[in-house]
């Protein structure tokens, strides 16, 4: 694409009686296996793009709620996006603020307390629950759980993108079938736009020889979804497990480890795409 070409438009669309919105460019997170960095990266992605002055929102929608722990949020009774789901409190009122963006938390009780909500297009629960305050936002990151559930299907019909983490290990492989049925399920009726980025390495060792193996492998799975393995792959570092007890993004706290690194790259790699300007 030249200087000169028309870029073309991401944003996930609401509509009102009167006219279309093209809105937040909306990035879900997702694995059904855990352990594979999942909101590691949602939290990376959440900050990184804050600091380039974008106005940023993370939703967490896995029951553990470490996505706002991990971004420094302070733990309180406050009201979590189950609540919001349930219409028991405005989407505003639920919204946490941190030192980087601001957060819809999530505890312990969404595991089961989103089946409860009232009947009828239950896919879109999410979507509508965003749409009052989604003209906030320039970006907003959806964490998921590990599990291909309901919540995840709301954060597919919702999200523009979405990028599969996954751990270098045979075992993460597993699965990625059944996650390719539930994309292909969205794409076909829910959600048409929804674009799978890519694949996203964690724990990656280039020296040992099943490293290289998952990377074969990864590759031949991003093609049966129509995707590709990110050039990036991120490290292990101990800094990454430390930065959520000290209340800060990995980028703050130790932006000279290797693993962090890895995500500052990853963000740079992915800015075309989302539109982004300006990653340090």
């Amino acid at each position: 694409m030249s200087c000169a070409d028309p870029a073309p438009v991401f944003g996930t669309t609401f509509t009102t009686m009167r006219r279309e919105y093209i809105l937040a460019t909306i990035i879900t997170v997702s694995n059904q296996k855990g352990g594979v960095g999942k909101t590691t990266t949602s939290a990376a992605l959440a900050a990184g793009i804050a600091a380039t002055g974008k106005r940023v929102l993370g939703v967490d929608l896995d029951p553990q709620g470490n996505l706002g722990f991990c971004l420094g949020l302070e733990p309180s009774d406050a009201p979590t996006v189950l609540d919001a789901l349930q219409g028991k409190v405005t989407t505003a009122e639920a919204v946490g603020r941190t030192e980087y963006c601001d957060i819809l938390p999530s505890d312990i009780s969404l595991s089961s307390g989103v089946e409860n909500v009232a009947a009828g297009h239950k896919e879109s629960i999410l979507k509508n629950t965003l749409a009052p305050i989604i003209g906030l936002y320039d970006y907003v990151v959806i964490d998921t759980p590990p599990a291909l559930n309901l919540l995840t299907v709301n954060a597919y019909v919702v999200s523009d993108f979405l990028i599969i983490p996954m751990g270098t290990d045979i075992m993460s492989l597993v699965g990625l079938s059944q996650l390719k049925e539930t994309i292909e399920s969205v794409q076909g009726s829910l959600n048409p736009d929804l674009k799978v980025m890519g694949i996203l390495l964690t724990r990656f060792n280039k020296r040992t020889l099943l490293a290289r193996d998952v990377l074969e492998m990864a590759g031949q799975l991003a093609k049966q979804i129509g995707t590709v393995v990110f050039e990036t792959r991120i490290r292990n570092g101990v800094a990454i497990a430390e930065a959520p007890a000290h209340g800060e993004s990995i980028f703050d706290y130790s932006p000279r480890s290797a693993a962090v690194k890895d995500y500052q790259d990853f963000l740079k790699e992915i800015a075309g795409t989302i539109h982004l300007k300006e990653v340090r």
